[in-house]
């Protein structure tokens, strides 16, 4: 056997020692295919989305303009006398609504990106906020289905939602995803779950629904169906029954949550598998290089930190029987939406918005 200069006998190469350079190998060859897949899509697919005109109405009337788009309003996307000079730089807005599967509106969100400081917002609003409409049902999550059956499907849908949205917040915001819940199931999964830390034991159960709701207080993972349960969870079964605020705490830890699992290089290498899962349950105005160019901005967040959540604010009590409307506190409102999802320089005023503090 050969010896080194040193005396000691030189080891003959070890197959173990060959599999494992041809791994290395296979692993330097993999990282170099993902960052060719990255830039290739980054010149070819991810292109930053344009910011529609202020005077855009066309962009979000129902296909069928009524009584209702009129007196909601329908030819100004920001308020009177914003024009597009005002508008920040690389800042876009998002209406996000979760439905169940048909158009039951469960999750409304406004979010933010200031593509400048890199940073999001994200702001629920209560499903029984009060809205100054004709309809019967006053609530913001009717909106969508009214939209559905009088506008046109999802897109009258949608339409119907900004508009009345604005009456809220002062502006419509640019675009919007719908999103079915199946893809949050499914998303989470992809990820390999979420951490949470459940602030208490959920136990419900109900055999006419077929749902059974039954998570242990403490940090965990969770998967896709009991991440739902947790974001879904309201009444319990001998457990305390929570707040439709609570509830939305909890939608906003798992958004948090899945972020963090999100910017993940490991997850971010799985544009397959979630381009499969949006083409099957995600509706939007936004182009799929939108889509990406967003996922792209993702990884530069810093963080869950970079997203910061807000419930739009309440007065206390509300309507009461028979259909329990919330009543926005203006002042509070007015000052969250300025700091954390306006996207002009100019601040939205009160004469802006068109909120009630009784039901008409």
């Amino acid at each position: 056997m050969p010896r080194n200069r040193g005396g000691s006998r030189l080891e003959a190469p070890q197959r173990g020692h060959t599999a494992r350079r041809v791994l290395l190998s296979m692993f330097c060859l993999l990282i170099i295919s993902a960052a060719v897949l990255a830039i290739w899509y980054r010149f070819f697919f991810a292109v930053k989305p344009d910011i529609p005109p202020i005077d855009d109405g066309a962009a979000f009337h129902s296909p069928e303009f009524n009584e209702e788009d009129a007196r909601l309003g329908t030819g100004n996307r920001a308020p009177a006398g914003v024009t597009d000079a005002d508008r920040k730089q690389d800042y876009f807005t998002v209406l996000i609504i979760g439905v169940d599967g048909g158009t039951n509106t469960d999750t409304i969100m406004v979010a933010s990106y200031d593509g400048v400081n890199n940073e999001a917002s994200l702001i629920s609003i209560p499903r029984d906020t009060l809205v100054n409409v004709s309809r019967k049902v006053k609530k913001i999550n009717a909106a969508y289905p009214a939209g559905t059956l009088n506008g046109g499907g999802r897109e009258g849908g949608a339409a119907q939602l900004k508009r009345e949205i604005k009456t809220l917040i002062g502006f419509i915001p640019d675009y919007y995803v719908i999103i079915d819940l199946k893809a949050f199931v499914r998303i989470i999964d992809t990820v390999g779950g979420v951490e949470i830390d459940v602030p208490y034991a959920m136990r419900y159960h109900d055999p006419v629904q077929g749902l059974s709701i039954n998570i242990s207080k403490g940090l965990q993972t969770l998967n896709g169906t009991d991440a739902l349960k947790f974001a879904r969870y309201r009444r319990g079964s001998s457990t305390r029954t929570i707040s439709d605020y609570d509830r939305m705490e909890n939608q906003q830890a798992v958004v948090k949550a899945l972020l963090e699992k999100l910017i993940n290089p490991a997850n971010i290498l799985k544009v397959r598998e979630f381009a499969e899962i949006f083409s099957e349950n995600v509706h939007t105005d936004l182009e799929l290089g939108h889509l990406f160019w967003f996922g792209e901005q993702i990884v530069k967040l810093r963080g869950s930190g970079a997203l910061t959540t807000y419930t739009l604010p309440m007065r206390a009590g509300g309507s009461g029987s028979p259909h329990w409307y919330e009543y926005i506190d203006r002042d509070a409102a007015l000052e969250l939406v300025n700091a954390a999802i306006n996207p002009y320089h100019v601040p939205i005023k009160p004469e802006d918005v068109d909120i009630l503090n009784s039901v008409p």
